[in-house]
């Protein structure tokens, strides 16, 4: 008899926790093939881009190569990017594979599955905004945060040369503007330390530009005020209640008011999952192309098809609000369904899944951190700054590396980081 088959599909904060802890409990005895399937050969923590953005870490360092973790971890990586699907022959097809010149590294290929789980995150929703995609910088992976580091430090070297001021653009007042925002600042301050003598932060101008009344709308008012000041401590405009109409290649027009200028442009506005979700037959999906699911987390009227992460759409009984699209949701339902892979293949029935909203934090560079903790979908937080908020903030990192590694490992990479740190500038600088 043949070993059950399960596909993972996407290798971000659900799938690539979900894809180890198989390993270990199914893939290391014999019980299950176990493959991950993702376009890049790498990973890195999606809540991370905003440093290697401006070049506060460097993500070949901490990058996790996907072939070499599944030789340690009992499963098997498939790379290539999903274009079809058949639910009723339980198969999916790959495009094919090509190298940076175009010449076909691997050809289309199928995979077939006795359980599927979509993994596939989320990106910024432009909403169709004209001039948006040809004229913004996006955070969705870390070839376009990579890009965004190359053009930024283009621009403060120009800047430097002609002693002049840069601008930076950024529309959407979520985490992810909120924590690129600060780490520019930091960045700059950086720069000016290794050498860019006429730079410094306050030649910089950071714009953040947000359609609801407030920045961090899904947060509460209290840390949104406080986010708001801090950022304005550091010389950010936070502008709020404005709504984009246009991008053009030097500014941002908004619906009223005059065009926002900026050397930069970025869009960090909006929650999408990829569209090809909403074109497979047996799968139903929002406007916003998250698949809805029971609470199982199984796709409804799928049996063998899960969907985690910032995919899966589904409102909690007793509460009002779907669960948000958050790296601690991915992981939560990453173990859930774990354990529920585990008792199928014993012919048992998976549990409800039931999310514990621990708070949210935002990083506001080394200056600060802001957020609520130990909260629920219902409300109970209670709020926390500075320096302990910081330390919570990191430590959410040392948590997802140890859904990797464990935790020898993980402390084994803390202390190399430090390490790291004595013969490394404290910024990527290429």
């Amino acid at each position: 008899m043949s070993k059950p088959k399960i596909v993972v599909v996407g290798g971000g904060a659900g799938g690539l926790p979900l894809a180890t802890k198989l390993g270990a409990k199914l893939g290391k005895y014999g019980n299950a093939d176990i493959t991950l399937v993702d376009s890049s050969s790498i990973h890195v923590w999606k809540p991370r881009f905003h440093e290697v953005a401006t070049g506060a870490i460097d993500a070949d360092l901490d990058a996790v190569d996907y072939r070499a973790h599944a030789q340690l971890n009992h499963y098997r990586f498939e790379p290539g990017t999903m274009t079809q699907m058949d639910t009723t022959g339980q198969t999916l097809t790959l495009a094919p594979l090509y190298d940076a010149h175009g010449s076909e590294v691997l050809p289309e290929r199928q995979l077939s599955y006795d359980y599927l789980v979509l993994a596939t995150g989320s990106q910024s929703n432009d909403f169709g905004t004209p001039g948006v995609r040809d004229n913004c910088l996006f955070m969705d992976s870390r070839g376009q945060a990579e890009r965004f580091r190359e053009r930024f430090l283009n621009a403060c070297l120009h800047a430097n040369y002609e002693n002049k001021p840069i601008s930076v653009a950024i529309v959407g007042g979520g985490a992810t503007g909120v924590e690129l925002a600060a780490e520019l600042h930091h960045a700059v301050s950086m720069l000016n330390f290794y050498g860019h003598e006429h730079l410094d932060r306050k030649h910089l101008q950071v714009d953040i530009i947000e359609a609801a009344p407030r920045i961090l709308p899904v947060l509460s008012e209290r840390v949104s005020a406080t986010a708001t000041k801090r950022l304005e401590g550091l010389g950010v405009k936070v502008r709020t209640g404005v709504m984009i109409a246009e991008a053009t290649p030097e500014a941002l027009v908004p619906k009223d008011g005059d065009p926002i200028k900026a050397d930069l442009l970025v869009w960090a506005a909006g929650v999408k999952c990829p569209k090809w979700l909403s074109q497979i037959d047996g799968l139903s999906t929002n406007r916003i192309n998250q698949v809805e699911v029971e609470p199982t987390l199984q796709a409804k009227g799928q049996k063998n098809i899960f969907v985690i992460g910032d995919a899966a759409f589904l409102i909690p009984e007793g509460s009002e609000r779907p669960i948000p699209p958050r790296a601690q949701s991915a992981q939560q339902m990453a173990q859930h369904t774990a354990r529920s892979l585990q008792r199928l293949l014993m012919d048992r029935d998976p549990k409800p899944f039931e999310y514990k909203d621990h708070g949210s934090l935002v990083s506001l560079s080394n200056y600060s951190s802001v957020g609520m903790l130990m909260g629920n979908l219902k409300g109970g937080n209670f709020f926390v700054e500075g320096w302990l908020a910081r330390m919570m903030y990191i430590s959410l990192y040392r948590m997802h590396q140890a859904a990797l590694y464990g935790w020898p490992r993980t402390i084994m990479l803390l202390i190399a980081g430090r390490f790291n740190k004595l013969v490394r500038p404290r910024l990527k600088l290429h």
